[in-house]
């Protein structure tokens, strides 16, 4: 989830973003069409999370995959990157150091949901994705099945690598049949509750029971890298206050 700021003013990603008080302060929220784990990936399909960090799996869809690991679904995550771009001119976290810590955060994570498979890593370079677009497509598309059910972020969400990696996703898709549900994570920083920008019409709410919820707040605090201030910057955590506090939502929200 490297922090960046957005291409375009009206979506820049800066400060602490829209507080988690402010998204569930507002009514509609809770009125966004509710489905169950079951009915977003279907018996007998496999669910395929396509993340440009490690960290952005857990952020999106941690508690959808700690519930499909406890009752059997396949599952497939696919790093497109390391990472290694989240900490520019850090001597605490070089790019030697963030390319061996986040894949093991990443790992922990999923653990700690239940999902011991290891990620298929891609490799490509953090921060240049969008010159990457064909060249991910087409690694996603021999990897993907008619029948998965794949998770990416959001086209739109504000960071030029998710919205690249959620671009090949749909590309891919075409080569596939692969279903895409794409996740906003960004845009809940730098969006406003009613925010006309996002697609609500396309949203539901992925309802998490209390073992989903509390492994996926667990699962997100195995990300030291980016949940520690930096001493040789000064700059604070990637993963904000109002970041950790949204991952404990008992649901998630997606674009169908």
């Amino acid at each position: 989830m490297d922090a960046v700021m957005a291409p375009l003013n009206d979506r820049a990603i800066e400060g602490v973003g829209t507080t988690e008080d402010e998204w569930l302060g507002w009514a509609d929220l809770s009125q966004i069409p509710a489905r169950t784990a079951n009915e977003m990936v279907p018996h007998g399909a496999r669910a395929v999370v396509v993340a440009p960090h490690p960290d952005d799996e857990i952020l999106a869809v941690g508690g959808l995959l700690a519930h499909l690991a406890r009752v059997g679904t396949s599952v497939l995550i696919v790093a497109v990157t390391d990472g290694t771009a989240s900490h520019v001119g850090s001597t605490e976290w070089p790019v030697e150091r963030l390319v061996r810590e986040r894949p093991l955060e990443s790992r922990a994570a999923l653990h700690r949901l239940g999902i011991d498979t290891e990620p298929v890593r891609l490799g490509l370079p953090d921060g240049q994705i969008d010159g990457c677009r064909e060249l991910l497509a087409e690694r996603l598309a021999a990897l993907l099945m008619a029948d998965d059910v794949l998770f990416t972020t959001w086209r739109r969400d504000g960071h030029p690598d998710h919205e690249a990696t959620g671009d090949a996703c749909a590309m891919a898709s075409l080569h596939s049949g692969a279903r895409v549900i794409e996740v906003p994570v960004w845009a809940w920083h730098w969006a406003k509750p009613s925010d006309t920008r996002l697609p609500w019409c396309r949203a539901r709410r992925i309802v998490l029971d209390a073992d989903a919820a509390e492994r996926k707040r667990h699962a997100v605090q195995a990300f030291n890298s980016q949940l520690s201030t930096d001493r040789s910057t000064g700059a604070g955590p990637i993963l904000r206050s109002t970041i950790v506090a949204r991952a404990g939502r008992p649901f998630e929200v997606v674009f169908e």
